[in-house]
């Protein structure tokens, strides 16, 4: 009862940060939401497998993460590129 709880809490608090990254004024607004809505998703999966005892969801939980840390830093070099070349001209 109580994680069915938690889990329509994180996704009503998901659909808060969907929310603030569309209104969200720069692109490193919209990165730290992105992020933070991995981190999210990721719990959400944790959750959903801990009220349905299938514990091997985990993993896909924490290869869920492992792509999402290497997104973020991908996409913030790109950004940090993006702005140095706009930078030189």
């Amino acid at each position: 009862m109580f994680l069915n709880v938690v889990l329509w809490l994180l996704m009503a608090l998901m659909a808060l940060s969907f929310l603030r990254g569309v209104m969200g004024p720069t692109l490193w607004d919209r990165l730290l939401v992105m992020n933070l809505m991995t981190v999210k998703g990721m719990l959400i999966v944790i959750v959903y497998a801990t009220v349905n005892d299938n514990l091997a969801i985990i993993d896909v939980a924490l290869i869920y993460a492992l792509f999402s840390f290497i997104a973020t830093i991908f996409l913030a070099l790109f950004l940090l590129d993006h702005k140095r070349r706009g930078e030189e001209k």
